[in-house]
């Protein structure tokens, strides 16, 4: 029990740090707010990166997304919920960013008479510091068994498994209530497991 306190403690003590943090930002404090790029740029490039498959696009998103947070950060009056606030942005930005490339996409399938509509958004420019995370093959396996579930299935279950937010969180990012994520959740998962496949592929790579 004394160990497991310990973990409540320290889990409180950082939420304290990101909402003093949050709030001294939403003041106008631009070191407090630079403090929260260093907390979450790591964690909203790997959501980015994970959605475009670019490294360059993903540091085009990253950057743009807390350049928008910056500038909307005064209107945060739950600072508790700043996490799942700016993962909101970025799923949005990320958003916008694939309606403009397919839009893109249509003029220059018109123009150069390209017989697919759609650009090719799983470009294999893979930084090297995600190498030894994100390997080709794992992916190509988790992408096609994406590709099978629902909008909102799929989108539930990359919030939960590959962003890493809890349920409350992707409740807020998603604005449905946790017993609709979980119905998600759920469903998702029960596909995966059903994914002989996947199950073939993790058994190969076992140590």
């Amino acid at each position: 029990m004394p160990q497991e306190n310990a973990k409540i403690s320290g889990s409180a003590t950082i939420d304290n740090q990101l909402i003093a943090l949050v709030e001294k930002a939403r003041d106008g404090n631009r070191a407090a707010f630079n403090q929260l790029i260093d907390w979450f740029q790591d964690a909203i490039f790997r959501m980015v990166y994970y959605r475009t498959r670019s490294h360059v696009d993903a540091e085009d998103l990253t950057q743009d997304i807390f350049i928008k947070a910056y500038q909307h950060i005064s209107r945060i009056r739950e600072t508790d919920r700043f996490r799942s606030w700016l993962f909101s942005i970025a799923l949005n930005r990320v958003r916008d960013f694939h309606r403009k490339k397919r839009f893109r996409g249509l003029f220059k399938a018109s123009d150069d008479n390209i017989d697919s509509e759609f650009p090719d958004v799983q470009s294999q420019d893979q930084p090297e510091a995600l190498d030894k995370v994100l390997k080709a093959e794992f992916w190509q396996q988790i992408g096609l068994i994406l590709d099978k579930l629902s909008g909102m299935e799929r989108e539930v279950f990359i919030l939960r498994f590959i962003d890493q937010l809890n349920i409350r969180e992707i409740s807020l990012i998603l604005k449905k209530s946790e017993s609709t994520v979980k119905t998600h959740l759920y469903r998702a998962l029960a596909k995966f497991k059903k994914e002989s496949s996947l199950r073939r592929f993790l058994q190969e790579v076992s140590p």
